[in-house]
């Protein structure tokens, strides 16, 4: 059997960009029973109201649902368990002091896997304002027109 390489897609929260400023980012491995890997592997999974949670010098990624394997049998798995996070503990140290702070929390933004391992992308974000998702947008639609603009210009100078 050949061996997995490179980064394989499965889940990705979008709206995380949208609702929070993304400070650092962290690759964590996940501990997973066999039918949650399969059901992966079939590309199902939502982290759409996933977070992280530091307890006990331990981090636990919560409400990420994977939903059951087809065909699994009793030995299936609840689809919105506690998963454990795998990280160094001086990542975990340093991610206890940050998430203390005000308003900082940890948001997963992505689910893959990674030459046949599955990992998470968490996030250390901090939450943005109703103002701020305004801002983010009009830079983002000013930047989207000024490159059109630009795309003409070329056009007519072409022509």
């Amino acid at each position: 059997m050949a061996k997995e390489t490179g980064r394989k897609l499965i889940a990705q929260n979008k709206k995380a960009r949208h609702d929070y400023h993304i400070l650092d980012t962290y690759e964590c491995g996940l501990v997973l029973t066999g039918t949650e890997v399969k059901s992966l592997r079939q590309g199902r999974a939502s982290l759409a109201d996933g977070f992280a949670q530091l307890d006990g010098g331990e981090a636990w990624l919560h409400n990420v649902h994977i939903p059951e394997y087809s065909q699994g049998t009793w030995t299936n798995h609840s689809a919105r368990r506690r998963r454990k996070l795998l990280l160094h503990r001086a990542e975990i140290d340093k991610l206890i002091g940050k998430t203390q702070e005000t308003g900082h929390t940890l948001v997963p933004l992505a689910l893959y896997f990674k030459d046949g391992r599955a990992k998470v992308e968490v996030a250390l974000a901090k939450g943005k304002k109703e103002y701020d998702k305004r801002q983010t947008l009009r830079e983002k639609q000013d930047r989207r027109e000024a490159d059109r603009a630009i795309s003409a210009a070329r056009r007519r100078q072409r022509a």
